[in-house]
């Protein structure tokens, strides 16, 4: 009976393989529409980016709204005109993402230590 669920196993993960490689070739074709080439023959998509520089880009955007937020509660705090909602928006947003990249951090080291307990 084991052997008859581990098949059925093995059938929803080839299933769900298929489905993902069938999103990857229609996300891979929607960017290259959208990086159509512009008059001059240059491409408008950008450069492939290593791992290592598309999360310090994004760390660097959470680094940036955490700043955003911490000058306008400042400002609200010294009294300057600053409506209240546009600090807590700010200060929300920041949250977001710093909550958002904690997660990533997590799925990264989680990961990592699934690979490294592989046995070669």
């Amino acid at each position: 009976m084991s052997g008859i669920d581990s098949l059925g196993g093995i059938d929803r993960v080839m299933a769900l393989r298929a489905q993902i490689l069938e999103r990857n070739q229609a996300l891979s074709r929607a960017s290259q529409s959208v990086g159509a080439p512009q008059a001059g023959g240059t491409s408008a998509a950008a450069p492939s980016t290593s791992f290592a520089q598309s999360m310090e880009s994004a760390l660097s955007k959470v680094n940036d709204t955490q700043v955003k937020a911490n000058a306008l509660s400042e400002s609200y705090e010294r009294g300057e005109t600053v409506d209240i909602a546009k600090v807590m928006l700010a200060r929300q947003e920041a949250s977001v993402g710093f909550e958002a990249t904690l997660q990533v951090r997590n799925k990264i080291l989680s990961a990592y230590k699934d690979i490294m307990s592989m046995p070669v």
